[in-house]
């Protein structure tokens, strides 16, 4: 089996599991630390040339991240594509084991049990209740977390619900005074896609608790969703404090 992925979630989850099974990659595929594939661009951007000399049995891609119209090109050279769809928690967990099992794996791996178990209770990360949060993705301008995202799930399952969870847009453009005026009880600022650290970020919500969070463990679906609980658990309640 020749695979080349597409999602950084989905690059850790083979090359952690099936080692040397993949033969390319995007540039934002990070982990794990020290793959060495072929690099063929970005997500949004990648080289179907590229790809295409590698001569995958499948290419590994995600609706959300990935073109349809690069992934139709590579249908027409006659290569497998494989899209996944991640707007859950369980919706990760099925995925997951459907990805792995087409790469090749005899069995499910072992982290992917710990996953589905650090999952499986209800978890609150404030015993006192839940907290309205806003979850900013992107800074100019300013965009945070709408309907029907993973991120979205998982902090519900921390009892921290985004405020515009119900919002048209997946990702919507809100202005920082706007979301400032909603008084959530909590800004969560994750590390990605836009790097929010605390330099940039809190100075935007003062006199608002603000989270830190490894965005690996709210947006990432693979081997760190295993920890993703206990860690995101951890940053909540600091900014609590």
């Amino acid at each position: 089996m020749r695979a080349v992925s597409l999602v950084p979630s989905l690059t850790e989850a083979v090359a952690v599991t099936l080692p040397g099974v993949l033969v390319g990659a995007t540039d934002w595929c990070t982990h794990p630390a020290g793959l060495d594939v072929v690099r063929v661009g970005g997500t949004k951007n990648p080289g179907t040339d590229r790809i295409l000399a590698l001569a995958p049995d499948l290419v590994i891609a995600n609706e959300e991240e990935n073109r349809p119209a690069d992934l139709d090109t590579l249908r027409a050279a006659g290569v497998e594509v494989l899209v996944t769809e991640v707007r859950t928690v369980p919706q990760a967990l099925t995925e997951l084991d459907r990805v792995l099992t087409a790469c090749g794996a005899p069995s499910r791996p072992r982290w992917l049990d710990e996953a589905e178990e650090a999952w499986a209770a209800p978890r609150a990360a404030f015993g006192e209740g839940r907290r309205r949060a806003v979850v900013p993705v992107w800074r100019r301008p300013w965009m945070v977390l709408g309907r029907d995202t993973f991120a979205g799930d998982v902090l519900a399952r921390l009892g921290v619900d985004h405020l515009y969870a119900g919002h048209a847009e997946r990702y919507p453009k809100v202005p920082v005074e706007e979301l400032r005026a909603a008084r959530p009880d909590l800004v969560v600022l994750p590390d990605e896609p836009y790097r929010f650290t605390a330099e940039d970020g809190p100075e935007a919500f003062p006199g608002l608790p603000c989270a830190l969070v490894d965005g690996r463990f709210l947006t990432w679906y693979g081997p760190s969703l295993a920890e993703a609980p206990r860690m995101l658990d951890a940053a909540l309640r600091a900014a609590r404090r």
